[in-house]
């Protein structure tokens, strides 16, 4: 299994149902994004509105057909008066019709329009906050949280708002037909729906939980498929499969409890609806009877109870829902919310033309936001000129990533400048800032796409021309044209069809397409076979020419020939110079070279003509 470090979680859980707030002005948040489509929101009202309508006319036509046509006895009537309902019938089918869509469509085009913004937003957002929050937090959100906004506002406000119509309508009608028993419903009325409501929020509940448990399955089925080599390789299949046993009898669990609160909850509303119908028509029975009322004023008065009695039991059933879009709209708005640290100032200073590549870091402190209380970076000062090749070693922790994150503005020293060719980088765009930089990680990100597409990524206006020189140039394109379909075959997830060799060559090709004029080597052969790494170096030495390069490494015989050696420690730089200067100053930089290889040796390694890593 895979177990993450605890990180700070944003409000509400990561999977299963977003939690509800009995507030819903949260709900309000959403009208912007519904104000651009005026004309929809016009023609799903109107439609409400008709529908909603034309069902109460049912019940005066209802009256009418028992007092004129079946008490009256008259046959032609029968016959005008099923014209008449076949008209209301095609009238309400068309306005329901237009409801349905036109709201389905407003929710589908509200929630499209707020997974883009949410999106937008969040690649915009500085790495301080990923480095704090879960990503599966913020996935659960644009998936999970604006499903359930879609499916409110696609649906639910328009079942709560005809019922509300309908509520009302029919209450009114209600009273014009016989205050009496208008008065006997309002009395019955709670009596019925309060056990229905109390179900109801009983069956939500355990939906919820139900809900949580099959997130639960999802969680497990993740993690255990994405860490299916590990599971295999301590031989723990059959620990899973029983793990992922319980976790599927549990959700089965709770699901049979939900099945069974639902059913008990169908027989209360047949019960209490049904008996509470009868009552009415037994005492509206004895009133006709007695000429109080007429039949067709019984009839219309059966008709609207139902119709009250119903619209109340869906806006108590649908008010759980809104509770639950309230809490996710607040969820989702949290992350719009969330202002990105790192941004250009209003009048960006822009970088000088032609790019030069000179790099300095002047008494620089840095604490990364989860560590406040522990300097990353204390006092670092470094001056890098155009085409130079500085590497920095020292122990892990020393603050070496630091440097790369500084330089990429990632984050901004808490004290001190960063300089790119002269321009302190809070003053510039960091958009221009990163489009000078190039980078090449230890373990480089592959897309889920074809070899063309992820060579392409930082110049996507590549020709395939160039795609096919970069590729060349990283001692790539041999391997990449033996593949099914050459540089179109689809690499898979995470590159997982290359080894990690053609992996680190693919994103030197990227960084060699992208012509950066400062390259950043983190580690790139670290992991590397000896052929591999072979095959690498060659490809960076290309890339590297006429480049300034700054170079993290943890192997000193990667680095023999680099212009500069800048030892660190603590965060700071505690030695400067090249490999021999070191070695023979001891210190640091002695004992790191006495632990890796012996300095008799050292020497051979070391090629004459100008320095430059062996990388």
């Amino acid at each position: 299994m895979v177990f993450r470090e605890p990180s700070r979680d944003l409000p509400g859980p990561a999977t299963g149902t977003p939690p509800a707030r009995r507030d819903l002005s949260p709900l309000r948040r959403l009208l912007p994004f519904l104000r651009p489509y005026g004309l929809a929101v016009a023609g799903a009202s109107a439609s409400l509105v008709v529908a909603a309508g034309t069902v109460l006319g049912v019940g005066s036509g209802l009256r009418v057909l028992v007092d004129r046509g079946l008490a009256a006895g008259d046959p032609g009537f029968l016959d005008r008066a099923l014209l008449g309902l076949l008209a209301v019938i095609v009238l309400m089918a068309g306005a329901t019709f237009g409801r349905f869509y036109l709201v389905s469509w407003l929710g589908e085009r509200v929630v499209a329009d707020i997974r883009r913004a949410i999106f937008d937003h969040v690649v915009r957002l500085s790495p301080s906050f990923f480095e704090t929050t879960r990503t599966a937090e913020v996935l659960s959100r644009l998936t999970a949280d604006t499903t359930l906004l879609q499916s409110v506002v696609g649906s639910t406000v328009s079942v709560a708002l005809r019922n509300l119509l309908l509520l009302m309508g029919g209450v009114v009608m209600l009273m014009l037909t016989s205050p009496k028993l208008t008065g006997l419903v309002l009395l019955v009325v709670p009596l019925v729906v309060l056990p229905i409501v109390v179900f109801g929020r009983k069956v939500r509940a355990l939906s919820r939980e139900s809900q949580d448990r099959i997130a639960d399955v999802g969680v497990h089925i993740d993690e255990t498929l994405g860490a299916i080599r590990t599971v295999q390789a301590y031989v723990q299949e059959a620990r899973e499969r029983e793990r992922f046993a319980g976790r599927a009898e549990a959700a089965f669990a709770v699901a049979v409890r939900r099945i069974r609160a639902r059913a008990w909850l169908t027989v209360a509303v047949i019960v209490l609806v049904f008996g509470a119908i009868g009552v009415i028509l037994w005492i509206g029975g004895h009133d006709v009877l007695a000429g109080r009322i007429s039949a067709g004023d019984l009839s219309a008065f059966v008709f609207y109870s139902v119709v009250v009695a119903g619209s109340f039991g869906a806006i108590s059933e649908v008010m759980g829902d809104l509770q639950r879009a309230s809490g996710a709209t607040e969820r989702l708005f949290e992350l719009l919310d969330t202002n990105p640290e790192i941004t250009a100032p209003a009048a960006a200073q822009p970088l000088p033309e032609p790019p030069l590549g000179a790099v300095a870091f002047e008494d620089v402190r840095f604490h990364y936001p989860s560590r406040p209380g522990d300097a990353a970076l204390e006092g670092f000062s470094l001056d890098v000129r155009p085409g130079e090749t500085v590497a920095l070693v020292g122990p892990s922790g020393a603050g070496k990533t630091t440097v790369f994150q500084l330089l990429l503005r990632f984050y901004d020293p808490q004290a001190g400048r960063v300089l790119l060719d002269g321009v302190d980088l809070r003053r510039a765009d960091p958009l221009a800032v990163r489009a000078r930089l190039g980078l090449v990680p230890q373990d480089p990100m592959i897309f889920s796409a074809s070899a063309r597409e992820n060579i392409r990524y930082g110049r996507p206006a590549a020709s395939d021309a160039e795609v096919r020189r970069a590729a060349e140039s990283a001692n790539a394109l041999a391997f990449l044209e033996a593949l099914p379909q050459g540089l179109d075959t689809y690499l898979g997830e995470k590159g997982v069809r290359l080894s990690g060799g053609q992996r680190q060559r693919i994103a030197i090709a990227r960084a060699i397409l992208n012509d950066p004029r400062v390259l950043l080597l983190d580690e790139a052969t670290s992991a590397l076979d000896a052929e591999s790494e072979r095959l690498v170096q060659d490809a960076l030495e290309r890339l590297m020419r006429e480049r300034t390069t700054l170079i993290i490494a943890h192997r000193l015989a990667t680095i023999l020939n680099a212009d500069r050696i800048a030892v660190m420690e603590g965060g700071r730089i505690v030695a400067t110079g090249t490999h021999d200067e070191l070695v023979r100053a001891g210190g640091l930089y002695g004992r790191l070279a006495a632990l890796q290889f012996d300095r008799a040796g050292t020497s051979a390694m070391v090629e004459p003509g100008p320095r430059r890593a062996t990388l």
